[in-house]
């Protein structure tokens, strides 16, 4: 059988032609299983920059493992990739990691305490959307230690309290409201809809955008704030109303999160020690530093 080098896990892999697609046979992204890619999606993924596939491609062999492994029939081709990682189902903050773990233990073992194989541990990683085999093992430890789990080297077995958690968390869990309050300005929205929403829901938040004016009626909703357990507050534009709105939202004993654009950071009308705003020049950028810091509370 013909072999192509699988590009998500970085394994050479028998492939099986059917029509425009190839299927990928048993590699670390599908062991026992398999999944489709479309043949000329093969050439421009390859061409991707080396920090694309760095940051992406651990979720897409992830992303595969799991649904092959839940029997899941999965075709890509080179389009599917960014809203794969996009996904508010992929698991960023370590518990949610976990989880993942314990599912596949429980997908695979006949009850607590009966053994599933990790063979070989250092290929499957990806069970746990993780980056690296040194996280995989710091989440191993991490339910060693909650007592979900037993390790007998490459023997995993569910504790009865793992295998309840994996039960509980099997369902689909409900994600926390959380209120976005930035200026009206529709290419601050436009960058926050399309990069921060779908990264903040994989954190396990439901974002509302409230978009406040710097002139005009506000949108912005009391009552919504009220409901949330997460407030974003944006300072850019300097409005009096998302003031108000982050200052009701802390009377309320709710965490708030500031930031603020480079070019408004040194123009905030006041200077809080409290108040320390995450400063960010572009939508990437605040991104990534948002995301460390939601991935850190939750850890």
């Amino acid at each position: 059988m013909k072999k192509k080098h699988c590009l998500f896990c970085d394994e050479m892999a028998p492939i099986l032609p059917e029509g425009d697609y190839d299927r990928y046979v048993g590699c670390s992204c599908a062991p026992g299983r398999s999944y489709r890619l479309l043949r000329d999606s093969y050439e421009p993924i390859q061409a991707l920059p080396q920090k694309t596939k760095r940051d992406l491609f651990y979720l897409i062999s992830a992303f595969i493992r799991e649904k092959t492994d839940c029997e899941e029939e999965l075709s890509l081709s080179s389009s599917d990739l960014d809203a794969i990682a996009k996904d508010p189902g992929i698991p960023l903050t370590l518990p949610d990691k976990g989880n993942r773990l314990l599912h596949y233990l429980y997908r695979h073992a006949e009850g607590p305490e009966m053994p599933v194989v990790l063979h070989p541990l250092s290929s499957s990683y990806n069970l746990t959307y993780s980056p690296n085999l040194q996280e995989l093992v710091y989440i191993i430890d991490m339910l060693i230690n909650e007592e979900l789990l037993i390790r007998e080297g490459m023997t995993f077995r569910l504790t009865a309290k793992g295998w309840n958690e994996a039960v509980a968390s099997a369902g689909e869990k409900q994600k926390a409201p959380c209120a976005l309050l930035l200026p009206d300005e529709d290419d601050i929205r436009a960058d926050w809809e399309a990069l921060l929403m779908p990264k903040i829901e994989q954190c396990g938040y439901q974002p509302r955008l409230l978009p406040f004016k710097k002139q005009g009626p506000s949108k912005i909703s009391l009552p919504q704030i009220a409901e949330s357990k997460l407030v974003i507050a944006d300072l850019t534009g300097r409005s009096s109303e998302v003031w108000l709105a982050a200052g009701y939202a802390l009377g309320l004993k709710i965490p708030v999160m500031w930031t603020v654009n480079s070019r408004d950071a040194e123009a905030l009308p006041v200077q809080v020690e409290e108040i320390r705003p995450l400063i960010w020049s572009t939508a990437e950028e605040l991104t990534d530093i948002l995301l460390q810091r939601l991935i850190k509370e939750q850890s």
